[in-house]
């Protein structure tokens, strides 16, 4: 979520408006730090986790609304001093807005619409590094049919963005979701435009195109992974014509095919959607912590 976005246009529209942050998470907690949650006279936005650690800090934070803009820091042990099973710790840091605040608010705004970016020291008081911004990775959905526009609609929230291809443009519904780019005509145009770590499911209403579909995603280095709707048959069919094709043995191996996790048997559209979402997420994260692991070396020009 981006979060100085939503405080500029509730100190613009509203006057005040207060961040709650999740600076220091320590034990079994329910949010990780840098979870944050936006307060604003007409609700709030994101989470820091719910139960009764949310629900005190919305309450303070309403508090502050209207109010001066200042800091207050509070320490919550979740067992002994919340009731919480949770047995950690969570530092949390509560942030009021007002008039005042507007023009820095901006220019955080400004920067996080740019790209992901941190800043160090900015909370009196507390000597941290905050990263704000979202990295979001490009999911291709290849087919606008039941399964395609339910797994277009279980990805709405969550921070990736959508390219979703189909040479049918009567099956596009009549509106998506934000995050999702609908391209219609041919939609192997599309592959070549992949950024680095994208994630590729292919659903299209026709086996020859799905196949075509995924030659072309496999080939593509960018495209982290591949997976196509099917099941044990169609897979072996793919495989053999692939391996035809000439793609590299190691990408055939790694196609995905049934798509999804395992232990729903459900065949409605909308279960489908949700195993394979759950296994996008599985995949998106296993990428991320491959990309914290081996960090891009940075090139030294000569001089």
């Amino acid at each position: 979520m981006k979060v100085w976005p939503v405080i500029e246009r509730a100190i613009a529209t509203q006057g005040t408006c207060v961040m709650v942050s999740v600076v220091l998470a320590e034990g079994s907690v329910p949010r990780e730090e840098g979870a944050r949650m936006i307060v604003t006279a007409e609700g709030f936005h994101g989470t820091i986790g719910g139960g009764t650690l949310e629900w005190k800090a919305l309450a303070a934070a309403q508090a502050m609304l209207g109010k001066p803009a200042a800091t207050r820091i509070i320490t919550q042990s979740l067992g002994p001093d919340l009731g919480q099973c949770c047995g950690g710790r969570v530092k949390l840091a509560i942030e009021a807005f007002d008039r005042a605040s507007l023009e820095i608010v901006q220019e955080l705004a400004a920067r996080e619409q740019a790209g992901p970016f941190t800043v160090t020291n900015r909370i009196p008081g507390l000597s941290i590094t905050e990263t704000f911004g979202e990295q979001r990775r490009t999911v291709m959905i290849f087919g606008a049919g039941h399964v395609g526009r339910a797994l277009v609609l279980a990805l709405a929230p969550l921070p990736y963005d959508v390219v979703w291809a189909d040479p049918r443009p009567e099956a596009f519904p009549g509106a998506a979701p934000s995050n999702a780019k609908s391209v219609s005509g041919d939609p192997l145009a599309v592959i070549p435009a992949a950024p680095e770590g994208t994630l590729a499911f292919v659903m299209s209403h026709s086996h020859a195109l799905d196949l075509a579909i995924v030659d072309a995603a496999l080939r593509n280095a960018n495209i982290a992974s591949v997976g196509v709707i099917g099941s044990a048959t169609k897979r072996a069919r793919f495989e053999k014509r692939l391996r035809e094709a000439g793609i590299d043995g190691e990408r055939i191996k790694a196609l995905i095919c049934p798509i999804g996790i395992g232990g729903i048997s459900s065949k409605l559209p909308a279960a489908i959607a949700v195993a394979t979402l759950a296994q996008i997420i599985m995949l998106d994260e296993a990428l991320q912590v491959k990309a914290e692991a081996h960090p891009p070396r940075r090139r030294h020009s000569a001089g």
